[in-house]
């Protein structure tokens, strides 16, 4: 057994979200086309007499440090599987990724939560078990663990790892305040049933991947990509994007801004309400994000690129 384990983890964004009709459990069906991308959190694990959690970074006030928390959850999961009596771990986050951001922050953390327990205790849990472990945690938590590009069916844990052809450039435009994601797959079935389609498995079609957003994904077409995420139409990739903006309208002053300042396409970050702008180059990246930065519609916007790699040792 080590003395302190560190493991970083990536935020996502997702390129595609089709999101299904309500199901008689209360979950919809997805088709989830995640991407992780280089904003990180770290997970540092180190033994404790009981489970603590701390956190330091952006936003850190926002974490819960108490049993909901999703990486104090994950530590109990491990523990539980291995019939340890209890998580007497220390699991400090740094955070930065956006906290209830539509970015999986929380996910990521449980992802590193798990595998930063795994190599302190010594428990080497195969890693189907850990995905396993993931998918009881939340719908997000298994593709914090693979990281790079995945389909997501069922409620998006049942991933099916894709190929990523180059390297996308994109800027992440951070809103103040977040929204919950319930709240947002609720509006978006009263959307469904004000629209008169209706809302359950029965008026929705099944939802299906973008051919042409999984080609432009394996090709490293951002162009491609870029057509994919936001049609002639008006339309988005994101089915939770009407949803986001009815709750929080001032989002689509984020998404002109952003577009108006040269990206390639923008979309909500699942369920927001962080905006995802995909760029043509480092330099537009640097240049949408300072543009968005002065436009005043949104706290911080960040430059990065994917794919990045899952939950990562460090040490």
């Amino acid at each position: 057994m080590t003395d302190t384990v560190t493991v970083r983890v990536p935020a996502k964004v997702n390129v595609q979200l089709a999101v299904g009709g309500l199901r008689p459990d209360g979950f919809h069906g997805l088709a989830n086309v995640f991407l992780a991308v280089g904003l990180h959190d770290e997970v540092t694990a180190s033994p404790a007499d009981v489970l603590r959690i701390g956190a330091t970074g952006p936003d850190a006030h926002q974490v819960p440090l108490d049993d909901t928390n999703l990486a104090a959850r994950a530590a109990r999961a491990l523990a539980a599987h291995h019939g340890l009596d209890a998580p007497a771990v220390h699991l400090g986050l740094r955070k930065d990724i956006p906290v209830a951001g539509g970015m999986a922050g929380g996910s990521a953390d449980a992802a590193g939560a798990l595998v930063a327990c795994d190599a302190l205790w010594g428990t080497r849990t195969p890693r189907g078990e850990l995905l396993a472990l993931c998918a009881e945690l939340g719908s997000d938590v298994p593709f914090s663990l693979l990281g790079g590009a995945a389909l997501g069916r069922g409620r998006g844990e049942l991933l099916t790892p894709l190929a990523v052809g180059g390297t996308f450039h994109w800027v992440f435009a951070v809103a103040d305040g977040g929204l919950s994601t319930p709240e947002v797959y609720r509006e978006c079935d009263r959307l469904r049933e004000a629209s008169g389609t209706g809302a359950t498995v029965a008026a929705v079609p099944e939802p299906e991947p973008s051919p042409a957003l999984l080609d432009a994904l394996r090709d490293g077409d951002a162009a491609a990509l870029a057509a994919s995420l936001a049609g002639p139409d008006g339309a988005s990739s994101n089915d939770l994007q009407p949803a986001a903006l009815s709750l929080r309208p001032a989002l689509a002053d984020t998404l002109k801004a952003g577009t108006s300042a040269g990206a390639l396409a923008g979309l909500v970050s699942g369920s927001g309400p962080t905006c995802a702008f995909l760029t043509e180059s480092a330099e537009s990246a640097a240049s949408v994000a300072e543009s968005l930065l002065a436009s005043g519609t949104c706290r911080t916007a960040r430059p990065t690129t994917a794919p990045a790699p899952g939950a990562t040792l460090l040490s």
